[in-house]
């Protein structure tokens, strides 16, 4: 159970990322696939549902004894809120509204940040975008963890830790990595937040607030819905930097599996995912994908080839503005 990892660096690649050359190719054979790119006009009403369930939860928990409200934050609320940031991801490329309605994107993504408890829909757009851009980019693209994640979490136990504390680390890294100002919508989504955070203290006591922020740490850290952040990116393959998942969990994270698909056309609603994969099957069915997401999360830990280190990192030069 002490044993080091095997790796002790990044895997560097020198060529782009092969979503840019596969969305053309395939936007060149299947031109029908532009007409899946726009708004999902389900997915304000899916939100909006799952957002009034939590507030209903807030009420039903705050007479509770304290170990049932972290035994149904972590059972029931927590996969809610987990569920409710990849819509904030998918909200975040503008498919709540579409391109021509940004604002009300980023207005509905601080809403469907309500039940999550900690202001974080503002600071992800602003961050997700060098993802999809610079993927892998060095100190661009947060996503990848830092040196000192790679150098020490690298035994099954300090990776076990690492996963627990995965979304700590999701918040703090851009701090360190690419730190960028604070933004007017990220104060507003601050306010937003903390006021509903208040508001809720104020009806019903700290219960409610500790169900929902406890319920999104631990389902963001080590539990099985959270296997879909090893599975998207981590090079379980050498030389495969992204990963699909079509397995029925897809069904409440708002299909973060078909994470090939998402990379190759980002603007193109959760929902409309698997249509890709079926229109364009002969691009997807022969690359790796993953089964399952407790299976990435085992891989993960106990897999001296695989841990922090196992991302693939490219050096992007960018044109400075004068």
């Amino acid at each position: 159970m002490g044993k080091a990892g095997g790796r002790g660096d990044f895997e560097w690649m020198y060529n782009e990322q092969p979503h840019t050359w596969r969305r053309k190719e395939i936007l060149a054979k299947y031109p029908q696939i532009k007409a899946l790119m726009g708004p999902d006009p389900q997915l304000k009403w899916v939100v909006s549902g799952m957002v009034l369930t939590q507030i209903l939860a807030c009420y039903l928990v705050h007479d509770l004894s304290w170990k049932w409200v972290v035994f149904w934050a972590y059972a029931f609320g927590g996969c809610i809120n987990h569920s409710l940031t990849l819509a904030i991801h998918d909200i975040s490329h503008n498919v709540a509204f579409g391109n021509k309605q940004a604002r009300w994107n980023r207005w509905f993504a601080m809403f469907a940040n309500l039940p999550i408890g900690l202001p974080y829909s503002a600071s992800f757009k602003k961050y997700h975008i060098d993802h999809h851009r610079y993927l892998g980019g060095d100190g661009l693209d947060v996503d990848i963890p830092t040196d000192l994640e790679g150098w020490f979490f690298c035994t099954p136990i300090r990776k076990v830790l690492w996963l627990f504390l995965q979304p700590f680390f999701y918040a703090l890294r851009p701090l360190v990595v690419n730190p960028k100002p604070v933004t007017r919508l990220e104060m507003m989504n601050a306010g937003i937040q903390f006021a509903m955070d208040i508001l809720l203290y104020y009806l019903w006591g700290l219960k409610p607030i500790v169900y929902l922020i406890a319920g999104s740490i631990l389902c963001m850290g080590l539990h099985p819905i959270s296997g879909h952040f090893i599975a998207e990116h981590y090079m379980f393959l050498k030389g495969h930097e992204t990963y699909s998942y079509y397995g029925p969990l897809n069904l409440i994270t708002f299909n973060v599996g078909y994470h090939m698909e998402h990379h190759d056309f980002p603007s193109i609603p959760g929902s409309k995912l698997p249509e890709v994969k079926r229109i364009a099957a002969e691009y997807y069915d022969s690359l790796p994908q993953h089964t399952s997401w407790i299976r990435v999360l085992w891989d993960f830990v106990f897999d001296d080839s695989i841990g922090p280190y196992a991302r693939i990192k490219r050096e992007y030069k960018l044109v400075k503005q004068e």
